[in-house]
């Protein structure tokens, strides 16, 4: 049996969810807390043991439900409970972790826990990623004609969390099956992204995807070089490791990139 956590501030919701989990054949499920507010629930993953899934109410009295993410580590899925449009949030449904429209149906609560089961089975992609296109989503709804970019990037270090603003990263990276960004200090740092992910992420006017490995932000590329079969090749500070090149199809926007 699965547990789960609810995170709703309206008692009436909270209730007719506990009450469909309970009834849930397929999936079973145990409420092993009800809470309230961004304040109980920090409080709440600091000291308890995660659920293996949690249900967030997306705005709460005391705040956003994406303000518990951004002080302690949830490393368990999420299911979003929302009363925001389905249109408006199609790029987050795309990103693999639910959401149930209020008032919430019983069988679309059912549908939300056997795709939870195959997120969970095939560890679907990163959380993170997921999460902020949905904050982009939200944030669309009041002005949809202003696009979204990350103003920071927050790193588990250790035991630490620590925020990267992106005017202090020179470029982001792939190597091994595995991504990175890269400090202007010559720091490197892992993350949940994919360089897809990242490319829609940052702003299209700072950073420019040079070719499948690397995203680089301009005050990081010291010089630009004239290289074989029409690419460029370019010297970034503090990176020496391999040569960065120009793909020869991205040559071009490459070029109204800098002259923009």
């Amino acid at each position: 049996m699965l547990r789960a956590l609810i995170l709703e501030d309206e008692p009436l919701a909270a209730n007719r969810l506990t009450q469909l989990l309970q009834a849930q054949t397929e999936v079973p499920l145990a409420v092993v807390a009800t809470l309230a507010s961004v304040q109980e629930a920090v409080q709440y993953f600091k000291e308890q043991p995660l659920p293996d899934v949690a249900f967030f109410d997306i705005q709460l009295g005391d705040g956003l439900s994406f303000e518990v993410l951004e002080q302690v580590d949830v490393h368990c899925p999420i299911i979003f409970t929302t009363a925001y449009d389905a249109y408006a949030l199609r790029a987050f449904k795309a990103n693999s972790i639910d959401y149930l429209l209020k008032p919430i149906d019983e069988e679309d609560l059912t549908k939300a826990l056997q795709k939870l089961q195959r997120i969970t089975a095939s560890s679907g992609p990163s959380q993170a990623a997921s999460l902020h296109v949905l904050q982009q989503a939200l944030q669309q709804l009041q002005n949809p004609s202003a696009p979204v970019y990350k103003n920071r990037f927050v790193l588990k270090v250790g035991e630490h969390l620590r925020a990267i603003p992106v005017e202090e990263i020179d470029f982001f990276y792939s190597f091994e099956k595995a991504t990175f960004l890269q400090t202007t200090d010559n720091r490197r740092f892992a993350l949940d992204y994919t360089m897809d992910q990242l490319e829609q992420l940052v702003n299209p006017q700072q950073f420019f995807r040079v070719n499948r490995g690397y995203l680089v932000q301009l005050p990081a590329i010291k010089d630009i070089i004239h290289y074989t079969n029409s690419r460029l090749k370019l010297v970034l500070r503090q990176h020496t490791q391999e040569e960065v090149l120009v793909s020869r199809e991205r040559v071009s926007t490459f070029r109204a990139w800098l002259d923009q």
